[in-house]
């Protein structure tokens, strides 16, 4: 989730070239002019760490992510990685009542203004209010579960934000259009139908200490750190990966938690592959078309 605080694209330039990278970045402004890294499922941006985690159950922070980038996810039939066998066409991508459906800068929603029918309350310890502490019933329970298992090992999980109506998203966007223009505002925030958020299928976390919410710090924090390991056991990936802001168009959200199942996740987690993109065998979508 991006916030006012941002540094410009020239402040970016220099703090990367500099290599000080994702400790110093509030990870809500992109480094290229195609409107790369802006608010991903959450509707504002920040930069998850590549390759399959590893199961944990320890509270410890982990040292920061590498800086070794990966290349974008290639187009269907160039070499793309496909859903093991068995998984292989068992939702669909497009429909946004299923947990498969892929929501980027290139796959806006059907229909654009989608609501979820099942929008419940979880069973979770809440730093949100109002509709943003809904999600869809599948992943209410799922994020049930995921809270509680963390809270078994001393970690403490908050559900910071979940949906995000259309109507919400629009007034989100404008706000930056109006203040900075469209061009900029395609650098902070998604635009109207194109948040996983609206879906109900994902939502952001919080630590328990409240530390470093929203902020590149927050990929140390012991939330960050577990639900990274454990996460695809309950049927989560962490979205938007560390340095795959070419394939995904967000920059790292180590915050940002999507439902696709446990046989997914776990298929994605065991293969080494990170970004919904690459697992689909759909291309990159770093900007909007």
């Amino acid at each position: 989730m991006c916030h006012n605080t941002a540094p410009d694209r020239r402040t970016v330039t220099a703090l990367l070239a500099a290599g000080l990278g994702l400790t110093v970045l509030t990870a809500c402004t992109p480094e290229d002019s195609k409107g790369t890294g802006a608010a991903g499922g959450s509707g504002t941006a920040s930069p998850t760490a590549a390759g399959g985690p590893a199961v944990s159950s320890s509270p410890a922070v982990s040292s920061s992510p590498t800086a070794t980038a990966r290349q974008p996810a290639a187009a269907p039939g160039k070499g793309a990685l496909p859903p093991s066998a068995s998984l292989a066409k068992q939702h669909s991508l497009t429909d946004p009542r299923s947990p498969w459906v892929v929501v980027n800068k290139h796959r806006p929603l059907t229909p654009l203004q989608f609501a979820p029918p099942d929008l419940v309350q979880p069973a979770v310890q809440l730093a949100t209010s109002g509709e943003s502490a809904l999600l869809n019933s599948t992943t209410a329970a799922a994020a049930g579960k995921l809270f509680a298992a963390a809270a078994a090992v001393g970690v403490t999980l908050t559900l910071a934000s979940g949906y995000r109506s259309f109507q919400t998203q629009t007034a989100t966007y404008n706000g930056y259009v109006n203040t900075r223009g469209r061009a900029s505002a395609d650098t902070a925030s998604a635009r109207p139908g194109f948040s996983e958020h609206q879906t109900g299928w994902a939502f952001d976390i919080g630590d328990g200490g409240g530390a470093c919410s929203f902020q590149p710090c927050f990929a140390e924090q012991p939330a960050a750190v577990w639900v990274k390991a454990n996460a695809f056991t309950y049927g989560f990936v962490v979205r938007y990966p560390w340095m795959l802001h070419e394939t995904t168009g967000y920059y790292y959200e180590p915050w940002h938690l999507r439902y696709i199942g446990p046989e997914a996740a776990g298929d994605m987690a065991k293969r080494g592959i990170t970004t919904l993109e690459e697992y689909f065998g759909l291309e990159a979508a770093p900007g909007y078309r």
